[in-house]
């Protein structure tokens, strides 16, 4: 299992950048952000972008991967973001990781603020598809050229190219049949959050249903389901998995037991998302991370 903690772009970086410290310091495996022009009821205070952040983030650790989780095409073109990215490769030295997403509807404040008009649900699939497979084939080739429905690009350059060879991985985000179709065309990991909470039970019981519906795209698409990471998003169950280092614990435990290869939690905040207390990670680090082997 490896284990991994996202961490919100809501503060400056004088304050920020020890949070990205501490998280390689205690040896967690991967650390991410949302990647948003603003979230939920924090669009009124501090909101800082996702790839400055993610760069300054490269320059004060040296091991931890480092990703957004995730990137949706509601504010961003696949030809500039490669560019973004490929740098972002280079600066970290082959540490970044893609978390993508197919981006939510009206409820989403990327779409409002730019005055965007809702799509279906259906519409922002194809969007999604489209926009990682230009991205994919981006990071990949030179000269590209590409129409599709929702994206252009004519002769677009991507040289050097990634560090990552043949591009950086890209987790994709998948609950629906279309959507897991695409991860096991294109990812390289899958992450869920299992649709959200709707109590912790009836939760797990989405999660376990889920990996068995990946698992079957999967081998529908001739992949090795063991060949694919499995991220799952702790905190959409509705009880903050960072409540305790025991709660951290068994919340992982059951995760792996389902076939996951990868766990993610959010930073603990002073108020509001994720409320909880930073002494929690010291635990976590002790009792769970320091113990595994290789630690």
């Amino acid at each position: 299992m490896r284990y991994g903690l996202i961490i919100l772009a809501d503060q400056r970086w004088r304050d920020a950048a020890r949070r990205w410290r501490r998280a390689e310091d205690y040896g967690f495996d991967h650390a991410w952000t949302y990647d948003h022009l603003g979230w939920r009821s924090l669009v009124d205070g501090p909101w800082f972008d996702a790839v400055p952040t993610l760069t300054a983030a490269a320059a004060v650790t040296e091991r931890i991967r480092l990703g957004t989780l995730v990137a949706s095409p509601n504010f961003r073109h696949p030809v500039s973001f490669m560019r973004q990215l490929t740098a972002l490769d280079d600066i970290s030295g082959g540490r970044i990781v893609l978390g993508l997403g197919a981006g939510a509807g009206g409820t989403s404040f990327d779409t409002r603020v730019l005055g965007e008009p809702d799509l279906t649900p259906r519409q922002r699939v194809d969007r999604y598809a489209e926009f990682a497979e230009l991205l994919d084939l981006l990071l990949r080739t030179d000269h590209v050229t590409f129409r599709g429905d929702y994206y252009r690009a004519v002769d677009a350059r991507n040289l050097p190219g990634c560090v990552q060879r043949p591009r950086i991985p890209f987790v994709l985000a998948a609950d629906g049949p279309r959507s897991m179709t695409l991860v096991a065309r294109l990812g390289d990991g899958w992450v869920t959050t299992a649709g959200g909470s709707a109590g912790p039970a009836a939760w797990w019981r989405r999660v376990r249903d889920g990996i068995a519906r990946f698992t079957d795209a999967l081998t529908a698409a001739g992949r090795d389901p063991a060949g694919v990471a499995k991220y799952l998003s702790l905190d959409a169950s509705g009880d903050y998995a960072l409540s305790s280092a025991g709660c951290f614990a068994d919340a992982a435990g059951q995760a792996a037991d389902l076939g996951f290869t990868d766990v993610v939690t959010h930073w603990p905040r002073p108020d509001g998302p994720y409320a909880g207390d930073e002494s929690v990670l010291e635990a976590v680090a002790t009792d769970v991370l320091a113990g595994r082997c290789g630690a």
